[in-house]
């Protein structure tokens, strides 16, 4: 079993910046993927960004140029730097884990709201 914790929600002006923060614990060292979703209001989540246990990153489109997903030496914290933000990335924040075995799990997500 894997739990994840995540932190770092907030309010902030469009343009401003914000960091996440998702501390895995539980099993640990069978974690390979970490990532984001992205859920913003009435809609469907949407994948943001992945970083592997060997530090490859992929964003979406929608990202890419101002967030930046980083990962510990560790390999059980992740963070997502986000700059430039937009009021179009307004919502909740959900980290995710994909282990060696393929199994996920998730985060209970972080509010942000980026006002115009």
């Amino acid at each position: 079993q894997v739990q994840l914790v995540e932190s770092g929600g907030g309010l902030v002006q469009a343009g401003g910046s914000l960091r996440l923060s998702c501390v895995g614990s539980g099993n640990i060292g069978n974690i390979d993927v970490m990532g984001w979703y992205h859920q913003a209001p009435g809609k469907q989540r949407e994948w943001v960004a992945t970083i592997t246990r060997g530090n490859s990153r992929t964003y979406a489109d929608s990202v890419k140029g101002r967030f930046t997903i980083s990962r510990d030496s560790g390999k059980n914290t992740n963070y997502l730097q986000m700059d430039s933000l937009k009021p179009e990335d307004t919502g909740v924040y959900y980290c995710f884990a994909v282990t060696f075995s393929r199994v996920n799990y998730w985060g209970q997500g972080t509010q942000v709201s980026v006002s115009s």
